[in-house]
């Protein structure tokens, strides 16, 4: 994955034929599906790949229990075979995880048995396991960290859980590997169209060296989340508002508030939210919240009664009650929903199931949707856009497609933080054994090595010091404070591996703090660790 080689098929290739903007869930997916139909494709994005949404979930992939309170049994049905099928075509990303859903009244237990044993038949053959109902001292035993006082049960359930932005970063290698092409930091602005209106390419800019290129294309797709606007209304000003975003923040704590392999599920809040306490990297991520915006950002920051309402709630329910200062990193992101056609401002009354919609021009838009379900949101989108532009019949091939790193489930070892690369793993190895400071740790606290970072710049198209700690190794997302120590020498390292000076070095350290910053509830000033 080398920036400089796709960059080079933007003036190569006469006319591709799908364009898909914007390097999220969606337009990864939708790039992907369409590659594997043996379509010319490429794909851009303006920032970085997964630079928005889709770093910022909950980290699993599931079926969704709310939907299925609601009585969405379609969309659950659906997110579940997705759930199975992303299990076995990206086993190093996707694990099976057990949730506990912890009862306070004697009649939860049986509720949620009864309510999850549906979930479980949903799933048909791609289930991950059986609900079980357990007892006060069972649940005690798996979660001694939760709140004991009035616990009457347990429900346990398996869902799966995975990292959003290493499966991102793997999708892109996946449609280059099968003959596409994706590059980051290249922006749309503006579309170009014919005598008719229709539309038939893009004007892109290079954020790196500022060059313009005109890019024609048989189709293009516009997948850019809550941004999708801002593409409709390069195609027609007049187009009104597709979608509106729904933020959800997460604060990561110290495992110690969990203490469990096992994640914790509250089924309903004080105001009718889901919260999870999950283990992640070896971290208790806790969230999510639900809470409608005006106004869409690449940095969008977690809301003062959202960082209270997560804490209270977690208070509630951990016998460990966290404090502001336990929060190692806090992260908000945006949510792409379908805008309901009734104005409404509850985000209850906002689908979570995806659209695609043709513009008479010929732009195809997905719109809304979720991780678990992007592989089935590409595919229709791909159809849409071949059935409006009479492309054939050919069918989509990603069902059963591989992603990048994927290995058989029994070679992953979790027990090493490297497991997230699975095939890449003998390489980081062998770079790590070929120079003694590659082995070396960018943190004391942390596991991440400086061949990472190598590894990172020269195949994974990281430009920059927040694509590596926010979204290459996890860091910032997993404790800002380490990032913030970290980012002078990595800085270096990315500047000696591209070949650029120590301005550039510089400026980017100091962008990043004042970036990372922004993921901290209390101030803290750089220390600078010192590498050999």
């Amino acid at each position: 994955m080398k920036r400089n080689e796709e960059l080079s098929k933007l003036t190569n290739v006469k006319e591709w034929d799908f364009i898909v903007i914007g390097g999220g869930a969606s337009g990864l997916g939708s790039a992907l599906d369409a590659v594997s139909r043996g379509f010319k494709t490429l794909l851009l994005e303006s920032h970085d790949f997964a630079k928005a949404t889709s770093s910022r979930s909950t980290k699993l992939v599931h079926g969704g229990v709310r939907y299925l309170a609601q009585g969405d049994i379609g969309l659950v049905k659906e997110a579940l075979k997705e759930r199975g099928l992303l299990a076995k075509n990206a086993a190093h990303i996707v694990k099976n995880q057990s949730f506990i859903i912890p009862n306070y009244t004697w009649w939860g237990g049986i509720y949620y048995k009864i309510g999850l044993s549906v979930y479980d038949f949903l799933a048909g053959k791609l289930s991950l396991g059986k609900t079980k109902y357990i007892s006060k001292s069972k649940t005690i035993e798996k979660l001694p960290t939760i709140e004991q006082n009035h616990l009457a049960s347990g429900v346990v359930y398996q869902d799966g859980q995975f990292d959003d932005a290493r499966l991102a970063v793997n999708l892109a290698q996946t449609i280059i590997e099968k003959g596409g092409s994706a590059v980051n930091y290249v922006k749309v602005v503006n579309l170009l169209k014919d005598d008719k209106d229709k539309v038939i390419g893009v004007v892109a800019e290079d954020q790196i060296s500022k060059q313009q290129y005109q890019i024609h294309a048989k189709v293009v797709v516009n997948a850019t989340g809550v941004f999708t606007n801002d593409i409709l209304n390069m195609n027609n000003p007049k187009h009104g508002k597709l979608v509106v975003p729904s933020q959800g923040i997460h604060l990561v704590l110290d495992k110690s508030f969990l203490k469990s392999d096992d994640a914790i599920m509250i089924p309903k809040t004080s105001d009718g939210r889901v919260l999870f306490v999950v283990p992640w990297h070896d971290r208790a991520l806790v969230g999510t919240t639900d809470t409608l915006l005006e106004n869409e950002s690449f940095e969008p920051r977690a809301l003062e009664e959202e960082i209270s309402f997560v804490l209270n709630t977690a208070r509630q329910y951990l016998s460990k009650k966290p404090t502001r200062d336990d929060v190692k990193s806090v992260f908000a992101g945006l949510r792409p929903l379908a805008a309901p056609k009734d104005g409404s401002k509850s985000t209850k009354e906002v689908s979570r199931s995806h659209k695609v919609i043709a513009s008479d021009t010929g732009l195809i838009s997905i719109i809304g949707g979720k991780w678990t379900t992007y592989r089935k949101m590409a595919e229709d989108t791909i159809d849409k856009a071949m059935q409006v532009h009479k492309l054939g019949n050919s069918t989509s091939k990603t069902e059963n497609m591989s992603i990048h790193g994927n290995v058989k489930p029994e070679q992953v070892d979790r027990t090493n933080h490297l497991y997230v690369y699975g095939s890449d793993i003998p390489a980081i190895k062998a770079l790590q054994e070929s120079n003694s400071r590659f082995s070396q740790k960018i943190h004391p606290d942390h596991p991440f090595t400086v061949a990472e970072v190598v590894w990172a710049a020269r195949n994974e198209m990281a430009e920059t010091i927040e694509d590596v700690l926010a979204r290459r190794a996890r860091l910032l997302f997993l404790d800002a404070r380490a990032a913030i120590d970290s980012a002078h020498n990595v800085a270096r390292i990315i500047a000696e591996e591209k070949g650029y000076s120590e301005e550039w070095a510089q400026q980017q350290e100091n962008e990043f703090i004042e970036l990372a910053k922004g993921y901290l509830l209390t101030p803290y000033s750089p220390k600078v660790i010192n590498l050999n």
